[in-house]
């Protein structure tokens, strides 16, 4: 039987997503500082650890989860942020919504689904130094490998991987959006704090799939 994993414990994969923004929020923000406001580890924070609030002891589906994600984001956190990332994970509990068990393409699906309500918001691509240049990668390798045939726990360590290129490919770009853009060839030589925390999300979402996997496919 195919690797799956059941999408009635989110719960449990939104709060280690909570746990790993909340534990960064002082490196995202230095990271920020360098060329942003520095305030995007503290706006990040707050609006997981609102979130993480708001989910704490209900058993919620992985859809219930990303929407509480997504409100809490989009009420919380000022600047752009949290409508991008809100949007992002919208996306992504809509498309998993009427599911009970997800595959790796229905995985895929998901991810997919959230860049797609993000891209309706923004226009941002990679080689822009900025979420984007982590999640674009990331998305397309995990779908490389599904489509070559890998196992779901392949494709998600791939997915990682691709993460963590994208993030390091930031620091020697030059930003096109946002705040840092007025720096001009100053913002080069630092990375992104967005394609930062996209990048520990994606690893800690990807983590947490994985051990999911291997706890259901024992």
């Amino acid at each position: 039987m195919e690797e799956h994993i059941s999408t009635r414990h989110g719960n449990e994969i939104v709060a280690a997503l909570v746990r790993v923004i909340v534990s960064n929020r002082e490196y995202l923000s230095e990271i920020d500082g360098a060329i942003g406001d520095g305030d995007h580890g503290i706006n990040m924070a707050k609006g997981f650890a609102m979130c993480g609030e708001a989910i704490k002891g209900q058993p919620l589906t992985l859809a219930q989860a990303f929407d509480a994600v997504s409100d809490a984001l989009m009420e919380g956190i000022g600047g752009s942020m949290g409508p991008l990332y809100g949007s992002l994970f919208m996306g992504m509990a809509d498309s998993v919504r009427d599911k009970t068990v997800l595959d790796k393409r229905a995985f895929l699906a998901m991810l997919q689904h959230g860049l797609s309500e993000l891209q309706d918001i923004s226009s941002a691509g990679v080689g822009d130094k900025c979420l984007m240049d982590t999640l674009i990668p990331a998305i397309a390798r995990f779908e490389q490998a599904v489509q070559q045939g890998e196992s779901f726990s392949a494709a998600l360590a791939q997915m990682q991987q691709a993460a963590i290129a994208g993030r390091d490919s930031t620091r020697d770009l030059v930003a096109k959006i946002g705040r840092a853009s007025r720096l001009g060839e100053r913002s080069r030589g630092v990375l992104d704090a967005g394609a930062v925390s996209c990048c520990l999300l994606l690893c800690q979402l990807a983590d947490r799939v994985t051990q999911s996997l291997n706890t259901m496919n024992a």
